[in-house]
């Protein structure tokens, strides 16, 4: 029962994935409904390398990943970002967060990225910024728990 269950869970979200995809123009290719279906189960920004891993055995070359990464993230599906590292993460965007995107803590021992989807800037710091500009990435860096 409980496999029927995962089953038909899984035939839904790659039904909804796939109608994402038709939604913003992009043909509902395998590889990128494998690269928004990763992207969905991880629980942090991925490098393409990580994605790929898993991705390359099940028959999608690194290129083709890379390429709909960068589909993905020109469509406003995947956000694209560099956290001082000179390499790029990819995670699947929150439909409702579209104007501000979500800070990340990084640890400087470990590397571990922790997304912080709850943290939000004050009003007052907002306010203070609206002079300087418009705020397109937060990054918190420190020691994990773990490594803390």
């Amino acid at each position: 029962m409980k496999k029927k269950q995962a089953e038909s869970g899984e035939i839904e979200a790659v039904a909804q994935l796939r109608q994402l995809l038709s939604d913003v123009g992009l043909r509902t290719t395998a590889a990128r409904t494998a690269v928004l279906r990763w992207l969905q189960r991880s629980k942090a920004p991925a490098t393409h390398a990580e994605i790929a891993l898993d991705l390359v055995p099940l028959g999608f070359d690194k290129a083709t990943v890379f390429r709909n990464l960068n589909d993905l993230s020109d469509v406003g599906l995947v956000t694209r970002s560099e956290l001082g590292d000179r390499v790029w993460r990819f995670e699947l965007r929150n439909p409702a967060h579209t104007d501000v995107p979500h800070p990340h803590f990084v640890c400087i021992d470990c590397g571990r990225i922790i997304c912080l989807h709850d943290l939000d800037l004050p009003h007052s710091a907002k306010k203070e910024l609206a002079p300087v500009g418009k705020v397109t990435e937060i990054m918190m860096r420190g020691r994990c728990v773990a490594c803390g």
